[in-house]
């Protein structure tokens, strides 16, 4: 792989998990950009870093890399997504307002309303869904980006031949959670009945390392009358705090993202065989369903992942981690971002 490090941690490198207890200090404002109202969170002064979330996630997600980074001595912008959270004017009834280009649209506006004064560039971090876009960010526009931790999901680069969606549909069947996802008001409706909550914690709960399945009707498998099981990293409140906002919204706005995916096959048609050049560290537990679907392993550690990103720096692969990654190990990836981001300035 080059000059690539490949890390399997089974250890954090400092520390165990902190009591964070300047959530109270963190400031919320909303501003347009893009033709949307979009809800921040904010705190510290310095270097801009932009966090930027998943599914079913929210700014939410970034709470405890937001206070540590702040005492870092850096500013720490964290947005609710389109069709997320407090985030509103985006039409959610039309899932093709939901593409890489939309989104990454908002990213560069808000980038440019939060920047400081000769702040040409900013530090970007990002998971999930979140991870994707700010790959698009940095293909469409590195002159934004400084430098990019990327969490859970590799760099997947545009097939000619072949349609996402059809291609996912042919290699994992009509159960794969992204196939269940792309008619709208059917998994809504399902969600529906088992429950904002219910859902939510399904989801965080989630630790199967293959592809997640959702039969009609069966879902994760849980029953309604089934007492809730919250895993260790997630309290009451903070699962209290994603029902208040999913329940508010809905979960269409996260869902058009997924139903998204074949335009976005055909938007970016120009970007075919192009690399992301600007300085990535990506981080990933080897139980998250993104490492052991799609050929993500052997694409991460065979070189296709260096090729196609060549400024690709590190990868870390946390052993006995899941997908929420910042949420589960907050500390250690508080000190992987820090570190990184620290060799930039």
């Amino acid at each position: 792989m080059g000059n690539l490090l490949t890390h399997f941690f089974t250890t954090k490198p400092q520390n165990t998990h902190t009591n964070y207890t300047n959530m109270d200090e963190i400031q919320h404002k909303t501003i347009s950009v893009n033709g949307i109202n979009m809800h921040v969170a904010e705190l510290g002064q310095g270097p801009t870093i932009l966090l930027v979330h998943g599914f079913p996630e929210l700014w939410y997600t970034w709470r405890h890399q937001i206070v540590f980074l702040a005492s870092q001595g850096y500013r720490a912008v964290a947005p609710d997504l389109r069709g997320y959270g407090d985030t509103t004017g985006a039409p959610t009834t039309d899932p093709s307002k939901f593409t890489s280009l939309h989104v990454v649209g908002d990213l560069v506006a808000l980038i440019d309303a939060v920047k400081a004064p000769g702040e040409e560039k900013v530090f970007v971090v990002g998971h999930d869904w979140g991870a994707m876009m700010c790959w698009a960010l940095s293909l469409y526009r590195p002159d934004k980006v400084n430098a990019l931790v990327n969490l859970s999901v590799p760099f997947s680069p545009r097939k000619p031949s072949f349609k996402p969606v059809d291609a996912l549909r042919a290699l994992y069947g009509n159960d794969y959670y992204i196939i269940r996802f792309q008619e709208p008001g059917e998994i809504e409706g399902e969600f529906a009945e088992w429950g904002t909550e219910r859902v939510l914690n399904d989801f965080f709960n989630y630790r199967t390392p293959g592809p997640l399945l959702l039969p009609k009707g069966i879902g994760f498998g849980t029953s309604r009358d089934d007492a809730l099981t919250l895993p260790s990293w997630l309290s009451k409140e903070d699962l209290a705090y994603y029902t208040s906002k999913f329940e508010k919204t809905g979960f269409t706005g996260g869902l058009n993202y997924y139903r998204a995916i074949n335009l976005n096959w055909e938007l970016t048609a120009p970007w075919t065989g192009a690399q992301v050049k600007v300085p990535v560290k990506f981080i990933v537990g080897d139980v998250d369903l993104t490492y052991n679907t799609m050929g993500a392993k052997d694409y991460i550690e065979k070189g296709g992942f260096k090729k196609d990103v060549p400024l690709l720096e590190d990868v870390i692969i946390l052993k006995g981690v899941g997908h929420f990654i910042q949420e589960e190990k907050p500390d250690e990836i508080n000190q992987y971002i820090h570190q990184f981001f620290e060799k930039f300035n």
